[in-house]
């Protein structure tokens, strides 16, 4: 009876361990996305990188999960100088992911700490290799801004031909191209991964890229930038209206001219109009004359009476030949 009992007390006892034992979690789940590093009294034991059921030392077994797919980094925006001393603001964002677990572990422990790392290190690349470079390298990719200027002229132009499209490039300035782009956008974006990686890659981080979310012109290069657009146009516009003030001038020189010239005509006609005019009048005249003088001598008084008479307000005497015509009611010399 004795045994019997202590068979049962030796079974409850191991019953009660096992169950103690798997209360306290001697196996682990490593999920897809996930991966996890298994240290004990502070000592990394091992990291599990691939999804499965693992098993641990319950009590002495701390398991830390970290996630395995790509993370994201927006950072902060910041004021940064170009080569020529031009400051711009440029916001990133980067991606990146946990490459080694166990090395990550040693130098974070936690994903907080991590993204306070990456981000310095990604802020201090990002100004080293703007600060190295031009603006129109930073905010262009290609140089298809100059072709494409190129071809708005082109258009521009289509209308004026010869010495006017020559005088119009001449004016506004037309074949001047903007900076020419040797590594552009995309180049620059490569260099700053590749100098972040340098200094990423020892804590167990694989950076994958780092690309500008934005990038704009700060408050004073914004308006040097305005000014210059205006002032631009307005060469341009001062172009336009200048050649237009030469093409007028010139249109209302040839206007003169022809006007001058068919008034000259015009006068030559009128003036060879007026002497047949007044030679076949004269000859009207010469031949009324001819058939009747007292009638022709009547008619010629009369008209200068109406010519001269309404030109005197008083007239103190007709008893003068040139009156003899209004001596009489009926007209007829006395």
């Amino acid at each position: 009876m004795a045994k019997q009992n202590k068979f049962y007390l030796r079974l409850a006892a191991f019953v009660a361990a096992v169950v103690i034992l798997l209360a306290a979690g001697p196996f682990y789940i490593v999920n897809e996305g996930d991966q996890a590093v298994v240290t004990r009294f502070g000592q990394i034991v091992k990291s599990c990188t691939s999804t499965g059921l693992y098993f641990k030392i319950p009590f002495l077994d701390v398991v830390t999960f970290y996630p395995a797919k790509i993370l994201s980094l927006e950072g902060d925006q910041a004021r940064i100088p170009t080569k020529e001393n031009q400051f711009i603001i440029v916001d990133t964002t980067s991606r990146w992911k946990i490459s080694d677990p166990a090395l990550f572990y040693q130098s974070f422990k936690t994903l907080d700490a991590a993204y306070n790392k990456l981000s310095d290190v990604i802020d201090s690349s990002t100004r080293t290799i703007i600060t190295r470079n031009r603006l129109s390298e930073i905010v262009r990719s290609s140089n298809l801004i100059n072709e494409e200027k190129d071809s708005a002229d082109s258009n521009q132009l289509a209308g004026i031909e010869g010495e006017d499209s020559a005088e119009i490039e001449a004016l506004v300035n037309v074949n001047s191209n903007n900076e020419s782009v040797s590594k552009g956008r995309s180049a620059l974006c490569q260099e700053m991964a590749d100098d972040a990686r340098k200094m990423v890659g020892e804590y167990g981080i694989e950076l994958i890229d780092i690309v500008p979310r934005q990038i704009k012109y700060s408050d004073e290069l914004t308006e040097s930038v305005y000014n210059r657009m205006i002032k631009e146009r307005n060469q341009v516009a001062q172009a336009y209206r200048s050649l237009g003030e030469g093409k007028k001038s010139e249109w209302l020189g040839k206007l003169e001219n022809e006007k001058r010239t068919i008034e000259s005509e015009a006068y030559r006609k009128s003036e060879e109009t007026k002497g047949k005019a007044d030679a076949e009048a004269a000859a009207i005249y010469t031949q009324s004359y001819t058939r009747d003088p007292k009638f022709y001598e009547f008619w010629k008084s009369l008209e200068s009476y109406k010519n001269t008479i309404g030109n005197f307000d008083v007239t103190y005497s007709t008893k003068m030949d040139y009156f003899k015509y209004l001596y009489s009611s009926d007209g007829k010399r006395q």
